[in-house]
C-alpha cells in the first residue's frame, strides 16, 4: 500500500489528477491528529484519515470536486458525532487540495515546423494536447507525454471532436484548410482560444470570406491572427512557437484566475469555543 507521498509523486508522473486531503484542525475525540492525510483519485485512495463516516464523506467530497474540475481549494468543517454518527464525537475539519488537474485541452492542427516547435512547449504545461496532421510523416518519432497524435485524412472532421473550452490551434499547410478550420471552430462557438497563424494580411482576406459565409464581427473578432504575444519577435519556428506558447499560458492565467475560492476562514469552521483561543 503507498503511502500518501510515493502515491501523490506516482500520480503526478502520470498526469492524473487527485485531492489531496489532510487535517488541519482537530478538537476533542478524532480518529487521526492534525496533519494526517490522505490522496484520493477518481477510483482510488492512498493512506488514511481514520477511516469510517468521516472518510467516506472525504472520499465523496474529492470525487465530486475532481468530476467537476473543480482547481480551488476547500475547506469542509465535520462534527463527527452530530454529523457523521462516528464514536469519536469531536471536531474535525478538512482540506481539499486537487492536483494535477488538467487546466487546458489543447488542439493544434499542422505538424509543420512551427507545430514541431510548439508542441513540445505545449506539452511542458498542465494541459492535453491533440495534435492533428493529415501527413503522417510529418510528426516526429517521439510524442512528449501528454500529446496524442491525430492522423486524419479530414482533419476538419476533429473539430467536432473537441470538447466545450478547448484552446484551438491552426497553422496547417494549406490555407483552404485553415479557412476551412476556422469556419467550423468559429461555426462552435465554443473555445477558450482560437489562434491562426499568418499575417495581418491573411487575416484581412480570412474575415472577408468569413463575412461572406455569414460570420458577423463579434464572432470574428474571437480569432487571433496574427496569433502570440507581440513583444517576441523573431521568424524562426521557435520564436513563433514562444510567442504562442505565451498567449495561451496568459489566456488560460486569465480565465481561471476569475475563479475565486469560496472556502471559509478557517476560524470559522471551528467550535465557537475554539475560535476565541486563536
Amino acid at each position: 500500500m503507498y503511502n500518501w507521498i510515493s502515491a501523490l509523486a506516482d500520480l503526478q508522473t502520470r498526469g492524473e489528477p487527485c485531492v489531496l486531503v489532510t487535517i488541519i484542525e482537530e478538537l476533542g475525540s478524532t480518529p487521526r491528529n492534525a496533519g494526517s492525510k490522505m490522496v484520493i483519485s477518481a477510483s482510488q485512495t492512498f493512506d488514511t484519515i481514520g477511516g469510517g463516516h468521516l472518510e467516506y464523506k472525504a472520499m465523496e467530497i474529492a470525487r465530486q470536486m475532481l468530476a467537476s474540475g473543480q482547481q480551488n481549494t476547500h475547506l469542509e468543517r465535520f462534527s463527527l458525532g452530530a454529523s457523521l454518527g462516528q464514536c469519536c464525537g469531536g471536531v474535525t475539519v478538512l482540506l481539499f487540495e486537487p492536483m494535477g488537474q488538467v487546466q487546458a485541452q489543447i488542439a493544434v492542427f499542422g505538424a509543420g515546423h512551427v507545430g514541431r516547435a510548439l508542441v513540445p512547449l505545449l506539452a511542458s504545461l498542465p494541459c492535453k494536447v491533440r495534435w492533428i496532421d493529415s501527413r503522417e510523416a510529418e510528426f516526429p518519432e517521439h510524442l512528449p507525454h501528454g500529446v496524442r497524435k491525430i492522423v486524419a485524412e479530414e482533419p476538419l472532421d476533429e473539430v467536432d471532436e473537441l470538447p466545450a473550452g478547448s484552446y484551438c490551434i491552426v497553422m496547417t499547410h494549406n490555407h483552404q484548410l485553415d479557412l476551412e478550420l476556422s469556419a467550423a471552430i468559429l461555426k462552435r462557438n465554443d473555445f477558450a482560444y482560437f489562434g491562426l497563424i499568418g499575417s495581418k494580411t491573411k487575416r484581412v482576406k480570412f474575415e472577408h470570406r468569413l463575412r461572406d459565409r455569414g460570420f458577423d464581427s463579434s464572432t470574428l473578432q474571437r480569432m487571433r491572427c496574427p496569433m502570440g504575444i507581440g513583444e517576441v519577435k523573431g521568424k524562426l519556428p521557435v520564436e513563433i512557437a514562444i510567442s504562442i506558447a505565451g498567449e495561451i499560458i496568459a489566456t488560460y492565467n486569465a480565465d481561471f484566475g476569475q475563479h475565486t475560492s469560496r472556502a471559509e476562514p478557517i476560524a470559522k469552521l471551528l467550535p465557537a469555543s475554539r475560535r476565541s483561543q486563536r
